[in-house]
């Protein structure tokens, strides 16, 4: 397995995580046994970076993802979030971020993951009622008690990632990056090089488009949430797999799936960035893999360049009200 180092703090990782937020919320179709047997192959496989939240599934998820690696601690780096809170019955009911949350969050995260420590931290969305300081310090107090050893932030804007790294080290910035998602290339991507920091790409697939494998609206299930994006409706949807198309010729090409494609070039933007492919099934898994094997040559990153230049995607990533609560 390739390695990649996040920030200057040099937190070593397998060059592709797995995200786990599908297996228990937003999708379809979970299954906690498969889930748990898709991890131990990832692991097997030389996967180290596990991406988790306290809001997916409620808990559930770092319930699952406790689970799957009991026994094989060492053999795993964990990611998880705080801030996003939601209700029992998944309601959203707003961003925390203010210390004594972070605090009781962590306890919780600690709990529910079944282990003594944190590897890596992150404030999930930025809390515009709380001073980014007095959350980061609070998280700062979470790596001298030995409960953290990195601190991350997810969806922040560039004056915000520096205000928190003046208070403690970020050593990694979680952000969604793929083909049709890549405005982070203006300023958010230039600070994190600038300031030593790492990126961690999450929908690296574009939630699963640019796998080819979504042709229609109605190939969502009906408790799908992608139903609600706007890049799956409408018009939106037809040009958008246009897109796909494109990005299917050219894998064909290179003798890969458009998968794997996506996530080559993603990789190829720079080593500092980890891309966390999310899935719940062994071959989806081993299928975004082979992505490490795919070489791209300066003419094929120019013409995946022309095929999907910046701003592509036709609608926002996310509903309007969402939209609001992202780069902060």
């Amino acid at each position: 397995m390739q390695k990649r180092k996040l920030g200057n703090f040099r937190l070593e990782v397998s060059a592709l995580g797995l995200g786990c937020m599908g297996m228990s919320d937003f999708y379809s179709g979970r299954d906690d046994n498969e889930s748990i047997k898709t991890i131990h192959r990832a692991l097997d496989l030389g996967v180290t970076l596990l991406d988790t939240a306290d809001m997916y599934g409620v808990g559930k998820n770092e319930e699952l993802v406790g689970r799957a690696i009991k026994g094989r601690r060492d053999q795993v780096i964990i990611a998880t979030k705080f801030g996003n809170v939601r209700a029992e019955d998944g309601t959203f009911l707003g961003v925390n971020g203010r210390p004594e949350y972070v605090k009781q969050a962590c306890e919780a995260s600690l709990r529910r993951l079944g282990v003594d420590y944190i590897d890596l931290y992150y404030q999930h969305r930025v809390d515009p009622n709380t001073p980014i300081e007095e959350t980061i310090g609070a998280m700062a107090d979470l790596v001298r008690e030995g409960k953290v050893r990195y601190i991350g932030m997810s969806e922040a804007a560039p004056e915000t990632i520096r205000r928190a790294h003046a208070v403690h080290p970020i050593t990694a910035l979680q952000t969604e990056y793929s083909l049709w998602s890549r405005d982070v290339e203006d300023e958010i991507l230039p600070t994190c090089r600038e300031l030593g920091i790492g990126f961690v790409a999450y929908s690296p697939l574009g939630r699963g488009f640019l796998t080819g494998k979504i042709q229609k609206f109605e190939d969502l299930e009906e408790d799908d949430y992608r139903r609600h994006s706007p890049r799956f409706q409408g018009e939106n949807f037809q040009k958008n797999l246009d897109l796909v198309q494109q990005i299917r010729k050219i894998a064909s090409e290179k003798g890969c799936q458009p998968s794997q494609l996506a996530l080559a070039w993603l990789l190829a933007q720079g080593q500092d960035i980890v891309p966390i492919p999310g899935t719940k099934k062994v071959p989806y898994l081993e299928e975004n893999l082979k992505a490490l094997d795919i070489s791209l040559t300066d003419d094929d990153l120019a013409r995946i360049n022309q095929v999907a230049p910046q701003g592509v995607a036709a609608g926002e990533r996310y509903p309007e009200e969402v939209m609001k609560g992202v780069n902060l």
